[in-house]
C-alpha cells in the first residue's frame, strides 16, 4: 500500500483527476495478456514529459517502484506491477501523431498512438510503416519499441528496431534525454536507441519515437501453399528464402492450428494438411508480382507442396489473413491453460526444432499447436495443460522446448519479450557474465532499481 503521503505528492504533480488509487483502476491495470494478476498501489496519467519527469523524480527519491505501460497487451508480463507501486498509464495523454515528414520519410509519434492507426495515417499518403504484431489493432509503438516487436511482414521488411532512429526518454532519476538523430548516419557516441529498444521499461520511459518511413508497394498478393508434412514445409520456408527470393510474409500453421481456426470461424482452410504456409508478396510492378508467385510456387512444390492456392480476389485475401491472426484465440480448444512462447531459431533449423517439438508432446502427453513467422525463424509454441493439476509438468515441457531452441543456436524470444514469464530460463541462454554485464547496465540507468523491477531477471 501506497503511504498516504507520497499519493498526494502524486496528486500534486499530475492531478487529482489523473493519480488514482481505487479498487476499479487497481484491477484495470492488474493484468495483461498473460491472465496473471498484480495489483498495483496507484495509477497516475501524466499529461506530458514534465509529468513524467517530476513522478520518476519523485518515485526515485523514495524508492516506489514504477512500472511503464501502454495497452498491456504483452504475453510476458512485462507490463505488470509484480511489486506493486505505481502503474504509470501512457495511452491517455500520450496518443499524438506529432509529425509525418513526407520530405524525409521520418515521423514523430508519442509512445501511446497506436500501431494500426499510425499505419493507416501514413498509408494515407502513400508511405508505409511495416512492423505489423498480431496485436496491431490495439498495441501501442511504444510497447512495440520497448519489446521489440515483430509481425508477418519481418520477413522481408524487418521488425520494430529496423525502423527507431531516435527518441526521447525520461531517466529513473528524472532527466530527460534525446538519443539518435533524424539523419540516416549517425555514430556519434553509444547507441542509446539500440539500448532502449527491447529493455521493457526497465532502464527509461519513452516519450517521444522518431520512426523510419518507406514508400508503400503499389501490388500485394497472397497464397497458400499445403503440405502433407511440417517437415516439408518447414524445407520450403528455408530453401525458397535461401534462393534469394524475398516474400513480405512466410507464415505457418500446423495441423492442430489449422483445426482449431477451422472449428471457430470456418474459413476453409484444409483440415488434412500437415501445415500450410501462408506468403505475400509484394512490388511496383504486376510483372513483378507475377514472377515471385510461380517462383515461390515452384520452390514450395519442389519441397513437398501439393498445392498452391492464389487468393483471387480481396475475400479470399483477407481470409487468409484472418485466420493466420487468429490462431493464437483459437487454438484454447486444447486446454485450459495456454503457456505461449515464440522461441526463434535460424530458418535452416525449422526443420529440427518442429521434429524436437514432435518429440516433446509426444514425451509429455500435451498437445503442442505450433504457427508463426517462419520466414523469420519465430515460431510460436503453444503447450496446452488440459487439466490445471499438470501445469508443473507443462512448464517442464517448455523448458524442454527452450533448450531446443538454445541448442540449435536460437533464442527464448522472437518478440514477446522476457518480462516475468521467461526470466526464469535465462540462464539457459545466457552464462553469468552476460546476466551480470546486463545487471550492470541496468544499475547504470537505475541504481535505485525503481523502474520496472524484476522483469528479465534483473
Amino acid at each position: 500500500m501506497l503511504e498516504s503521503q507520497h499519493f498526494l505528492a502524486l496528486q500534486n504533480i499530475v492531478g487529482k483527476e489523473d493519480c488514482h488509487n481505487d479498487k476499479a483502476h487497481l484491477i484495470a491495470y492488474c493484468y495483461d495478456a498473460t491472465r496473471e494478476r498484480y495489483e498495483p498501489d496507484t495509477v497516475v496519467y501524466p499529461q506530458n514529459e514534465k509529468e513524467v519527469s517530476a513522478v520518476l523524480k519523485y518515485c526515485n527519491e523514495h524508492k516506489i517502484s514504477i512500472v511503464p505501460r501502454g495497452a498491456g497487451s504483452g504475453f510476458t508480463g512485462g507490463a505488470l506491477p509484480a511489486n506493486g507501486g505505481i502503474v504509470l498509464a501512457m495511452e491517455k495523454y500520450f496518443n499524438q501523431i506529432l509529425e509525418i515528414d513526407e520530405k524525409n520519410l521520418i515521423a514523430r509519434v508519442q509512445p501511446g498512438v497506436v500501431n494500426k492507426i499510425f499505419q493507416n495515417e501514413v498509408e494515407k499518403r502513400g508511405l508505409f510503416y511495416p512492423p505489423d504484431p498480431a496485436s496491431q489493432e490495439y498495441s501501442t509503438l511504444g510497447g512495440n519499441v520497448s519489446e521489440n516487436a515483430g509481425g508477418m511482414r519481418a520477413a522481408k521488411y524487418g521488425i520494430t528496431k529496423d525502423y527507431v532512429m531516435a527518441l526521447r526518454a525520461v531517466l529513473p532519476n528524472g532527466e530527460i534525454i534525446r538519443a539518435g538523430k533524424k539523419t540516416i548516419k549517425d555514430v556519434a557516441g553509444y547507441n542509446i536507441v539500440g539500448t532502449l529498444i527491447a529493455s521493457e521499461g526497465t532502464l527509461a520511459v519513452l516519450t517521444e519515437l522518431t520512426l523510419k518511413l518507406i514508400a508503400k508497394p503499389k501490388f500485394k498478393r497472397s497464397a497458400m501453399g499445403i503440405f502433407d508434412s511440417i517437415n516439408d514445409a518447414m524445407n520450403a520456408v528455408y530453401k525458397s528464402m535461401a534462393s534469394g527470393l524475398t516474400p513480405v510474409a512466410m507464415e505457418f500453421l500446423d495441423n492442430l492450428s489449422i483445426r482449431a481456426v477451422e472449428e471457430r470461424f470456418h474459413k476453409g482452410l484444409p483440415i488434412d494438411a500437415g501445415a500450410i504456409l501462408i506468403t505475400q508478396v509484394d512490388g511496383d510492378l504486376p510483372e513483378v508480382i507475377e514472377y515471385q508467385l510461380n517462383a515461390l510456387e515452384s520452390k514450395f512444390k519442389e519441397n513437398g507442396c501439393k498445392e498452391f492456392k492464389i487468393a483471387q480476389n480481396e475475400q479470399e485475401e483477407e481470409d487468409l489473413w484472418f485466420a493466420r491472426r487468429n490462431v493464437s484465440q483459437s487454438i484454447t480448444i486444447y486446454g485450459k491453460k495456454k503457456l505461449n512462447e515464440d522461441i526463434t531459431v535460424p530458418r535452416a533449423r525449422l526443420p529440427e526444432l518442429l521434429e524436437g517439438i514432435g518429440k516433446v508432446s509426444q514425451n509429455y502427453g500435451f498437445k503442442i499447436p505450433c504457427f508463426g513467422h517462419t520466414g523469420d525463424g519465430n515460431v510460436h509454441t503453444n503447450v496446452m495443460v488440459a487439466d490445471l493439476k499438470d501445469l508443473d509438468k507443462g512448464h517442464e515441457a517448455i523448458t524442454e522446448i527452450f533448450k531446443l531452441a538454445v541448442e540449435l543456436e536460437g533464442t527464448l524470444s522472437g518478440e514477446h519479450g522476457i518480462g516475468l514469464s521467461k526470466a526464469p530460463f535465462m540462464h539457459l541462454a545466457f552464462s553469468k557474465a552476460e546476466m551480470e554485464l546486463f545487471r550492470s547496465l541496468k544499475s547504470a540507468f537505475d541504481p535505485n532499481n525503481i523502474l520496472n523491477p524484476g522483469k528479465m531477471g534483473l
